[in-house]
């Protein structure tokens, strides 16, 4: 059987990676380099128009709990936008959710705060709880969702990533993906209308299903309680017909790019898949035999990518390498450990040596 131990990283595709990252430090505090590589990656031929494409990418991570982000640049081809305005309801991942242990507290932080552009006013989510909606200088849309979870504090108000929202043109056939597959088996709201916490996003006001998930069960596994608990929302449209946010353009091109979950046994993984009619369309373990692993610049692990009904891009990383202290070539492997078992949080807690500050990128 396979394990999920949460939501690894939303991946953020960007003209300017060192610029973007600067903001998501400074906005986010996503300060934690796990790795940063600059590669050719041969694997994803059927998102990159059959060509290896060359990339720049690194993962970075908030310590105090949540998943990270993956900021990526192509390096040699000029990346292409949308071509036209996100709307509530196109199909792909719309929104990233942000854990805050304070909605309030980081709504009027973020007030005084001139590089912020909150979108929304403060208000109730799905789940009844505040929320607001931000968006960053490149016009991806942030939701910042109430969590008291806490994995180091760090006296920040805001964690790293709780979730995402993704629009689909189905929700209960789309349930096969982000329900069986994914485990999010607990539904927290089902409405249908014209919500008020969508008020100032694309379309916001038009007429919407909503439906918010999560896992009924602690995730297990080595980073389970870095990432902590999290959440899916799915968004379907009802008063006009979607459009695919990565229509006619790569993976890697500017948006939310896949959200990626961390998982153990992917060989179990993908027979399950399969078996529910999502086969994985990329597999690191065709090449890689035995086991073998990837390597993905300091770290190294397998990976993998199934769609959803609507095209959407899911990742699974299965990770056997990560480093704790690069400078002195200190990391953890995690193949001979036992799956379902956390890592001491002193660990990776020691993270924290590899934290990186705004200016030191150039």
């Amino acid at each position: 059987m396979y394990i999920i131990s949460g939501i690894q990283q939303v991946g953020i595709g960007v003209e300017n990676l060192y610029e973007a990252w600067r903001y998501y430090i400074e906005v986010f505090n996503v300060d934690i380099r796990i790795l940063e590589d600059n590669k050719v990656a041969e694997l994803m031929l059927p998102y990159t128009g059959g060509v290896p494409q060359r990339r720049h990418a690194c993962i970075a991570f908030n310590l105090q709990g949540g998943g990270g982000f993956e900021v990526w640049q192509y390096a040699e081809r000029k990346p292409k936008k949308m071509d036209f305005e996100l709307n509530m309801g196109d199909l792909g991942t719309l929104v990233c959710k942000i854990k805050s242990r304070d909605v309030a507290k980081t709504f009027e932080q973020f007030s005084r705060n001139p590089k912020v552009n909150i979108v929304t006013k403060l208000s109730k989510n799905l789940d009844g709880k505040q929320t607001f909606y931000v968006k960053d200088p490149y016009g991806n849309l942030f939701q910042i969702v109430h969590d008291d979870y806490i994995f180091k504090d760090e006296k920040q108000l805001t964690s790293g990533v709780a979730g995402a929202t993704i629009g689909v043109t189905d929700i209960e056939k789309a349930m096969t993906v982000y329900g069986d597959i994914l485990g999010y088996d607990k539904v927290v709201a089902d409405e249908t209308g014209v919500f008020e916490d969508f008020d100032g996003l694309p379309s916001g006001g038009q007429k919407f299903r909503r439906r918010l998930l999560t896992h009924s069960q602690p995730r297990k596994g080595a980073f389970s309680e870095l990432f902590g608990s999290s959440s899916i929302e799915l968004v379907q449209a009802l008063e006009r017909t979607p459009k695919k946010l990565y229509e006619g353009r790569f993976w890697g091109d500017p948006g939310f790019i896949q959200v990626c979950f961390d998982i153990r046994n992917m060989d179990a993984l993908g027979k399950y898949c399969a078996a529910k009619g999502h086969p994985f369309t990329v597999d690191t373990t065709q090449k890689f035999k035995d086991g073998d692993s990837f390597d993905m610049g300091d770290a190294a692990g397998q990976f993998a990518y199934i769609e959803d009904p609507d095209g959407t891009l899911i990742e699974f990383v299965e990770t056997h390498k990560v480093p704790i202290v690069k400078k002195l070539g200190l990391a953890i492997n995690l193949k001979n450990r036992n799956p379902e078992k956390a890592l001491p949080k002193f660990l990776l807690k020691a993270l924290k040596v590899m934290r990186v500050k705004p200016k030191d990128l150039q």
